[in-house]
């Protein structure tokens, strides 16, 4: 395979269906692959990159059985466990967020949903961030009704996150509280309610490379503008707690192909970026353009100020 050949041809506007062969992705050179993807991104994207921060508003004792949550009732870890937090701290959290020019705040529950009074609660705070911060607002609470996609909609939220994790074939193997289509349903029902959607998934979780590539396939299909990548960092107590964490050059593999798959899309790097040098400088240069970025969930954050310094030096636009 010519990549970048292929890169160009997808500049010029061909996108890569499921019907197609892309196997090539696994053993094409992988400095040739990401140079390719970065210049897809140059020319699709541009040079402005989207920053997210998030804080966890409802902590622990969530019913599903992810094998990769920290916050399973199914798992042991530790973690912190807390009801949803009062408006006025997520507030001034946001509003410290804003200060440093981040572009998107969500407030991410743990939970299969989020109803009665906790969803009131999120409602009134986002409504107060919608009024008093200077930011877009996206949501992350799990499995909703068209019903709650609306009202977070009329409380501000332009944006509701549900990652898929992995391939329909796979995700049996990571969760079975929950289907794949369950998954698709919720993102179709958020879509339907005017809301944009990001969705992305899990890189590591003993999945193939194919599986990978189905997902970006998916993510294609289903129009998704934001698409998070998180790669594994396992995590003591969870049942994905001995796995092999992944090189940086899978996660680079990885970025670039969902790059050509996606050519107009936000790749996002998520969870992970500890595990490659300099927080994942070679994956902004591979075809990434988005970052969540502060303190994350469950996995080391990484810091607004250095990364913003760090984008900035290789050309991005904050």
């Amino acid at each position: 395979m010519d990549i970048i050949k292929l890169s160009q041809e997808i500049i010029k506007g061909r996108r890569l269906k499921r019907r197609e062969d892309l196997s090539f992705f696994a053993a094409v050179d992988l400095e040739e692959l990401c140079r390719s993807a970065d210049e897809i991104r140059k020319a699709l994207c541009g040079v402005n990159v989207d920053l997210c921060s998030i804080i966890n508003g409802r902590s622990g004792r969530c019913s599903e059985n992810c094998k990769f949550c920290a916050q399973s009732s199914h798992h042991s870890t530790g973690i912190e466990e807390y009801s949803f937090l009062d408006a006025d701290t997520i507030v001034a959290d946001c509003k410290k967020h804003a200060g440093k020019g981040i572009h998107r705040y969500s407030i991410v529950t743990a939970g299969r949903d989020l109803k009665g009074k906790d969803l009131d609660k999120a409602c009134e705070a986002y409504k107060r961030m919608n009024e008093e911060c200077d930011i877009d607002l996206c949501a992350s609470h799990g499995l909703l009704t068209e019903e709650a996609y609306v009202a977070l909609k009329e409380s501000g939220v332009s944006m509701y996150h549900e990652n898929i994790e992995t391939s329909k074939r796979n995700f049996p193997n990571v969760c079975t509280a929950h289907t794949y289509e369950d998954k698709i349903n919720g993102i179709k029902l958020a879509q339907k309610t005017g809301l944009n959607v990001c969705s992305g998934g899990i890189i590591g979780m003993g999945e193939t490379f194919e599986d990978r590539l189905d997902m970006a396939i998916s993510l294609a299909e289903l129009g998704i503008g934001s698409i998070p990548i998180n790669a594994l960092t396992p995590i003591k107590g969870t049942s994905y707690e001995d796995l092999e964490q992944l090189t940086e050059q899978e996660i680079l593999r990885t970025i670039a192909m969902f790059r050509f798959i996606n050519p107009t899309a936000k790749i996002r790097l998520a969870a992970g970026r500890n595990l490659m040098e300099d927080s994942g400088r070679k994956a902004f240069l591979a075809g990434a353009n988005a970052t969540i970025t502060g303190d994350l969930l469950t996995t080391s954050g990484n810091n607004i100020d250095e990364d913003k310094e760090m984008l900035i030096q290789i050309g991005f636009e904050i």
